[in-house]
């Protein structure tokens, strides 16, 4: 009976040893894989583009000069400054600011706090896309405000400076006998006009590298500006969503619907539009060449800046300024045309 008991504790301790040695040589638990890092930064190749094409059209109409020689001058500066498609001129803003934005290390380092966690980036994309408005919460958004308002707010008063500078030339160049005499081909004017205004604008290939590279971080607009407190026009805010977007990966080229539901903005739109129907009705009525000036001032140019400016969240530029237009009028020919009175 003992020779069977100590035979069976023999067993177990073989049995015990045997499990000790398996353990020692089974293979340590792996350890839990890091999270997958945050998404790049990144903006959509088209939205830069369509900021590229909004800077195109300002930097040009901004430098058109309120000195005309001939008709020709005034023909080539109506083109210039009527060139633009209101909806494609307004996303393009938008971008840009979104752009200047991204030009904040604090914002772009608060948002890039939530964009580690798939479902806390998620929230937050759906949060920034039900509404905009949101991005005025998150941390850094006041100095990344300030750069949007300087980005097409400051043009946009800019603009308004240049029309009414054009528009005061509307009554300088009336001494001039050419600038008295009918435009031809009157018609013709109007419908290059619509045409240009349905057409989209293409940009500068080193100005859209130029953005890329801003986007990015990697190059600097060199806008000089000032925080902002909230609350924020709907222009800025969705500048500021669009932005928070990108920092959080979701702005990419697989997002275009989205961007585009986030990036449209209906009370400047109509700004726009209202702006362009102004011109058009200008344009029908206009026979000399100094009432082409007239228009091209007051509704391309004056009135296309005070919708950039009032989208940024800026006072109206003509209620801070408003335009003093000396009535130089040419006495020599008597009932000489008067803008000012007519219009």
């Amino acid at each position: 009976m003992s020779s069977a008991i100590g035979f069976q504790r023999a067993l177990t301790a073989l049995a015990l040893i045997g499990a000790a040695v398996l353990a020692g040589c089974a293979p340590e638990p792996k350890p839990e894989p890091p999270p997958p890092p945050p998404p790049a930064v990144a903006l959509a190749p088209y939205l830069i583009e369509q900021a590229s094409a909004y800077r195109f059209y300002i930097s040009r109409s901004s430098a058109i000069s309120p000195v005309f020689g001939d008709g020709a001058a005034i023909a080539e500066s109506l083109r210039t400054a009527a060139a633009y498609e209101p909806v494609q001129l307004l996303k393009g803003a938008v971008a840009y600011g979104a752009i200047a934005a991204l030009q904040d290390p604090d914002f772009v380092a608060a948002v890039r706090r939530y964009s580690v966690n798939p479902e806390t980036r998620a929230q937050m994309m759906a949060e920034l896309v039900a509404n905009p408005t949101y991005a005025a919460n998150l941390p850094g958004a006041r100095s990344a405000a300030g750069l949007v308002v300087a980005a097409y707010g400051a043009e946009g008063q800019q603009l308004f400076r240049t029309g009414a500078a054009v528009k005061q030339a509307a009554y300088d160049v009336q001494r001039a006998r050419w600038s008295r005499a009918d435009v031809e081909n009157r018609a013709l004017r109007l419908s290059q006009a619509k045409a240009l205004s349905a057409t989209p604008i293409v940009g500068d290939v080193e100005e859209t590298a130029r953005l890329q590279q801003a986007a990015m971080g990697a190059a600097v607009l060199n806008l000089s500006s000032s925080p902002v407190d909230p609350p924020y026009s709907r222009m800025v805010s969705r500048s500021l969503a669009v932005a928070a977007l990108a920092v959080l990966g979701e702005a990419g080229e697989n997002r275009a619907d989205l961007l585009t539901a986030v990036m449209v903005e209906p009370t400047s739109a109509s700004c726009l539009n209202m702006a362009k129907l102004n011109l058009y009705q200008c344009l029908a009525v206009s026979k000399p060449h100094y009432e082409d000036v007239f228009c091209l001032g007051q509704h391309a140019l004056m009135d296309t800046g005070q919708c950039l400016a009032k989208g940024a969240g800026l006072a109206d530029p003509a209620k801070i300024t408003p335009v003093q237009v000396a009535e130089t009028v040419a006495v020599s020919e008597a009932g000489a045309f008067s803008p000012a009175k007519t219009r």
